[in-house]
């Protein structure tokens, strides 16, 4: 038995689908059911809770004796987000039950961090003097983090906490404003024929902010590998080590479609203070923990992200 929260969303499906390809059914999903739901219709798993019933088991005992692997990918990721009581009820309080019951049953526990946590820092090793979130989300996650470092090194299974950088690829359409720069960029050009990016800031050129764009298939991969094996704590990050323009991106995806041009807009004031013009994975400390797998270029990533999202296109035009 495998548990994936969050796993009628954007990563936690393509989980799913990467387990189910594996030959692995016997799934418990814990999800909200909402528009991302469609993304398990062609998904295979065992059992289906909602994260408060989810709750109610773990404090009953009622689950299940042998339990694998828990993958938490399940939070509110909604950056604008500002209901404090909220967003700390799902990102750290439902969070810390989970690792709580993991190290109780010595279940590998692999969940889902974010490189949002780096905010306003021009270094992007996984250290405190790194940190300097911008947002309530990214506090959220840090608070996690910071929880697990403090109690993971006495734990006698693993707990790794993956620090998901820029991630884009299939199954992420239902996220609206929440989807990839990547699948907004996509959606503009095959909509209108026009990717719109923001005019040059804090010292970038027009379209010149860089980002660590990262394939979904390689973050699943890095899910997959870091649940098995030796024990292994800490926190992580998951993107290619290289930050590309977002220029780059929308050149990528003209190409791919066959058609487009760029439009730069001014920067919204409201993004003033809150916005990365440059992140880039330091993945020093992945690599340490002995995970070597390649990561895609954003060329092929887009490529077999575009494959994807044309099919998903179709398959709503014709609803």
């Amino acid at each position: 038995m495998i548990i994936v929260t969050g796993g009628a969303g954007f990563i936690g499906s393509n989980l799913l689908s990467a387990l189910n390809a594996k030959g692995v059914t016997d799934v418990i999903v814990v999800d909200r059911r909402g528009d991302n739901f469609r993304n398990l219709d062609d998904l295979k798993f065992s059992d289906f809770m909602q994260p408060e019933e989810f709750a109610r088991a773990i404090e009953r005992k009622s689950l299940p004796d042998r339990i694998e692997t828990i993958f938490h990918q399940g939070a509110c990721a909604d950056t604008t987000c500002t209901d404090g009581r909220y967003m700390i009820e799902n990102n750290f309080t439902f969070s810390k039950l989970i690792l709580h019951f993991a190290r109780a049953r010595k279940v590998p526990l692999v969940y889902a961090s974010s490189a949002s946590v780096y905010g306003s820092s021009s270094a992007f090793a996984p250290s405190p003097e790194n940190e300097r979130p911008l947002n309530l989300y990214a506090l959220s996650k840090l608070a996690f983090d910071n929880h697990v470092r403090s109690v993971a090194a006495k734990s006698q299974s693993t707990v790794v906490g993956l620090r998901y950088f820029n991630v884009y690829g299939p199954r992420e359409s239902h996220k609206g404003k929440m989807a990839s720069m990547v699948y907004q960029l996509y959606r503009q050009l095959k909509t209108s024929g026009h990717a719109r990016l923001f005019e040059g800031t804090f010292g970038y050129a027009d379209g010149e902010q860089r980002r660590d764009f990262v394939f979904v298939n390689d973050i699943v991969r890095v899910n997959l590998a870091l649940a098995e094996g030796p024990v292994r704590n800490g926190v992580f990050n998951v993107g290619t080590g290289q930050a590309r323009t977002f220029n780059d991106v929308a050149r990528i995806l003209i190409a791919q479609l066959g058609a487009g041009t760029i439009d730069y807009v001014p920067f919204p004031k409201s993004l003033a203070g809150k916005y990365q013009s440059f992140t880039q994975a330091d993945l020093s400390a992945l690599r340490n923990s002995g995970y070597t797998e390649s990561f895609s270029t954003l060329e092929n990533g887009i490529a077999d992200s575009v494959d994807a999202w044309n099919r998903e296109y179709q398959a709503t035009a014709t609803d």
